[in-house]
């Protein structure tokens, strides 16, 4: 049964929504097993296996010419990987996803200051609601410690600072190429810390200083739903972005949280409380508006 075409990058989008819930579902099943910097290698790396078959089917074609570009985005992508699954395994899973697409608000800013692009008034009051909700999420009574907080707003910026990057490097290089970038330096850059801490004998840790551990029994399962899983909402997310306005799609988006705060409940997580709810509400509200009024600007 075929989409209709009106609807498709809102299927799209949901889907992809969907997909990045349950990779933050997986990651929280691996919880105790594996730490933060085991998963950004292992995420990557069934992702990168995938990747690679489909340049072996199909080669990329590039322009090039902006590498400095292609490397920092990997770079962002991977910091937003790091501090994303660092607040999942610590933080209640709708939570960590908020904090996450928070980098609406952050684009817009950033689009603001580096490249003087602005949306009016509605959208300034937008970004104003946002980081509202953020401090209704971070309220200081709350009982987890104040650096679960910064490595999710780390999070929201690093992913803003990604996304803006991937548009300048669209008509550049092949999506495949661009999302290689984030993967291959997901792959590289835990390895890099891995053997740095071996070498120079430091204390092993869950994010940088990780040591190698190999799945085992049902953990290949959870470590293949976290890989394959990403790689799903990464695929539908590219699609979305293709079948309908961003605005549209990026608004559709904010179901991720949504989905994550179910995913989490039935993990355990508790549910938000009324006020974390209330912040988590404003955040999708800003975000909603950022997108439709940015669409109205571009249409």
């Amino acid at each position: 049964m075929s989409i209709d075409t009106r609807y498709k990058g809102i299927v799209y989008m949901l889907l992809a929504a969907l997909g990045f819930s349950l990779m933050g579902g997986a990651a929280k099943l691996l919880k105790g097993s594996f730490g933060a910097g085991q998963l950004v290698f292992w995420r990557n790396a069934i992702g990168l296996i995938v990747l690679v078959a489909g340049f072996i089917i199909k080669p990329p074609a590039n322009k090039g010419g902006k590498f400095h570009l292609l490397l920092f985005r990997g770079l962002m992508g991977t910091t937003a990987l790091y501090t994303l699954l660092y607040c999942i395994l610590h933080i209640p899973l709708g939570t960590a996803m908020t904090y996450n697409l928070t980098s609406t608000l952050f684009i817009a800013v950033f689009s603001f200051l580096l490249f003087k692009e602005y949306h009016g008034r509605f959208v300034l009051l937008a970004v104003m609601l946002g980081f509202a909700g953020m401090l209704l999420i971070y309220k200081p009574a709350m009982h987890f410690p104040w650096y679960y907080h910064v490595a999710g707003l780390i999070s929201g910026i690093t992913s803003a600072l990604a996304y803006i990057t991937v548009n300048r490097l669209a008509g550049h290089y092949d999506s495949r190429i661009i999302v290689l970038s984030f993967i291959g330096t997901g792959v590289l850059v835990p390895v890099v810390f891995m053997l740095i801490g071996h070498f120079a004998q430091l204390p092993v840790d869950d994010v940088f200083f990780i040591s190698w551990r190999w799945p085992v029994g049902i953990e290949w399962l959870f470590v293949a739903w976290l890989g394959l899983a990403a790689l799903f909402g990464q695929y539908f997310v590219t699609k979305a972005y293709g079948a309908d306005k961003a605005g549209i799609v990026s608004a559709i988006g904010y179901a991720n949280i949504v989905f994550s705060v179910f995913i989490g409940f039935f993990l355990n997580d508790p549910f938000p409380d009324w006020m974390s709810s209330l912040g988590i509400a404003c955040i999708i509200t800003s975000g909603i508006i950022i997108s439709l009024f940015k669409r109205k600007k571009t249409s």
